[in-house]
C-alpha cells in the first residue's frame, strides 16, 4: 500500500477534533506530538479543496500528529496521523507508505480507540 488510509470522518471543526482526539490518545497511554499545523504556516500559499481558498473565509486546516506508545524505546518509529478539515468536518488518515509503515500493534490500538468512540471507523 502506498497511500493514506482514511480512518475516520467527524462533524467537528479540525482544531476541536484534533484536541479531542489528542486528549483521548493521551488518556489511552499514547504520546502525541503535533508536527505540522497549516494555520501556523498560513503565510505560505497552500492549495485547499474548499471554495474559499485564498480568501479570509477559507477555514482549511491540516495537522500532522506523530503518535507513539508511551513505552516507546529510543529510536522507535511513530505512527503518523493526518487531520484535514474544512467547513466543520475533519478527516483523520493514517500515513502508510514504503518509507513509513505504521507499527501494526500501534495501528490496532488507534483503530480500537476510534471504534470505542465512533461507530463508522473503517
Amino acid at each position: 500500500m502506498d497511500a493514506n488510509q482514511t480512518l475516520l470522518v467527524v462533524d467537528r471543526d479540525c482544531a476541536e477534533a484534533v484536541g479531542w482526539l489528542t486528549n483521548k490518545m493521551s488518556l489511552a497511554g499514547l504520546a502525541v506530538v503535533r508536527t505540522f499545523d497549516l494555520q501556523a504556516t498560513r503565510h505560505v500559499k497552500a492549495a485547499c479543496p474548499c471554495h474559499e481558498d485564498g480568501t479570509e473565509k477559507c477555514d482549511c486546516q491540516m495537522v500532522v500528529l506523530f503518535v507513539y506508545q508511551a513505552s516507546c524505546p529510543p529510536g522507535c518509529q511513530p505512527l503518523s496521523l493526518v487531520a484535514h478539515g474544512y467547513h466543520g468536518q475533519t478527516w483523520f488518515s493514517l500515513v502508510d507508505n514504503p518509507a513509513q509503515r505504521p507499527d501494526p500493534a500501534l495501528e490496532k490500538t488507534i483503530r480500537r480507540l476510534f471504534s470505542i468512540h465512533f461507530q463508522n471507523v473503517t
